[in-house]
């Protein structure tokens, strides 16, 4: 499911908005793109992630925080923050086939997060980052290399992640990088993600 770039959309730092985004990333072969919306009505955010949804017929298409919008628009699942209703609510709601990712910030956190049935992890921010506001101090790469020797999921690192210090992340053994404002914030978003994603050709 997981390996290589994983997208986020974000509205506030994107230059040409998120369907714009999504269409660039897919044309770069993303295989997973999470829609993430703050401060909009929940219809405004079913109306979007609609649209979106249309668009990644051939990716993984996930809705941060919102259940019901995900529901709403048959999404193929979640992705869940330490804050949001528990891993095992959501499959509640959400079945056994689609996917629910967990955001962890420590060793502890994503040992429950794999006992409670998550499909992947979110582990971050590895360094210091400013596009989420609530994101806690930076962790460092090691917290990676801790988490992939005990817990047999994939991880998603995300959080202050470049070109100049992702290769760093994957040798950490992060199965997939997201990088937002590295990537949203250029002219040119699939010419970006293919940079990243050659990362992984590198190993």
């Amino acid at each position: 499911m997981l390996r290589g770039y994983y997208f986020i959309t974000d509205d506030a730092l994107s230059l040409r908005g998120n369907i714009s985004d999504v269409c660039r990333a897919m044309d770069a072969g993303v295989k997973v793109i999470q829609y993430r919306a703050k401060d909009i009505s929940t219809q405004a955010m079913i109306d979007e992630a609609a649209k979106l949804r249309e668009l990644t017929s051939k990716a993984i298409f996930l809705v941060n925080d919102y259940i019901d919008v995900a529901l709403a628009v048959d999404a193929d699942g979640v992705h869940l923050g330490q804050g949001d209703i528990s891993c095992e609510e959501a499959r509640i709601s959400l079945g056994v086939h689609r996917k629910i990712g967990i955001s962890v910030n420590t060793l502890e956190q994503a040992k429950l997060a794999f006992k409670q049935g998550a499909d992947y992890l979110g582990v971050g921010p590895v360094f210091l980052t400013t596009t989420k506001n609530d994101a806690g101090a930076a962790l460092g790469v090691e917290l990676i290399r801790e988490i992939k020797a005990e817990v047999s999921l994939p991880v998603v690192a995300i959080g202050g992640i470049t070109l100049d210090n992702a290769a760093d992340v994957i040798a950490a053994g992060a199965d997939a990088v997201c990088a937002i404002s590295a990537v949203v914030s250029k002219p040119d978003v699939k010419d970006e993600i293919l940079k990243f994603k050659g990362l992984f050709k590198k190993e």
